[in-house]
């Protein structure tokens, strides 16, 4: 079972590849996906740029599924903005490396993620919050294994740079459980889910079989400890 921290995640530095944690996570990224994705920098730009945009829009849908929160507006509204300025600042660097934006077979991650949020509300919007702040604490989890061993120094500075904020996003939508739910309700249903996130990492392989932010490649001995 996973212990999520009494307060929001922090973006505190990472130990290693292999060893790498986070509170919401259920086992750590391998090091057999950090040498897919130092591999193939270019591949990994483009699916950044999409998830970034992604996260984007997972911000906006939660705002107009339920349009009379207002509290709920007031923190997603700027999140979108900022994963929009992420998106912009990937493209920017792809631009001058001469890497075009285009379409990528999607990893099956997201998909299976989606697939466990529960259809009734309110357990329809606690599992949106938490799978949406799974999703950020893996990409905080992977983009701090990249900004310590990437090879290429643009490359770290990047993710380096965008540390601060993904950690304050996966925060933000732990507060937003908080808020609105028992944190013991919170804790059980993130640990179900943490696993369930694990699951979907272990078979998030693309068609064509090549590296993403989300695919496959995580720590077995920590899955089956965990």
């Amino acid at each position: 079972m996973i212990q999520p921290a009494a307060s929001p995640p922090s973006a505190a530095s990472l130990p290693g590849a292999a060893a790498a944690r986070i509170r919401w996570l259920a086992a750590p990224t391998s090091a057999a996906w950090l040498e897919q994705a130092i591999a193939r920098p270019d591949l990994l730009l483009i699916d950044h740029a999409h998830c970034e945009r992604k996260a984007a829009g997972v911000a906006l849908q939660l705002m107009f599924r339920y349009p009379g929160d207002d509290a709920l507006a007031a923190v997603l509204s700027p999140l979108a903005r900022e994963e929009l300025e992420h998106f912009e600042l990937v493209l920017a660097l792809m631009a001058c490396r001469g890497i075009a934006l285009r379409p990528l077979q999607a990893s099956p991650y997201g998909a299976e993620l989606t697939r466990a949020v529960r259809r009734e509300e309110p357990g329809r919007m606690l599992d949106s919050f938490l799978v949406a702040g799974l999703i950020e604490a893996r990409s905080h989890e992977r983009m701090a294994l990249l900004a310590e061993h990437a090879p290429d120094p643009e490359l770290r500075r990047l993710y380096g740079e965008l540390l601060a904020s993904e950690a304050r996003h996966f925060g933000l939508y732990w507060v937003l459980c908080e808020q609105r739910w028992p944190r013991a309700l919170v804790m059980e249903r993130l640990g179900q889910l943490a696993a369930l996130e694990v699951q979907a990492l272990l078979a998030a392989q693309p068609a064509d079989g090549t590296v993403r932010f989300h695919s496959a490649g995580v720590v077995q001995d920590a899955v089956a400890s965990s």
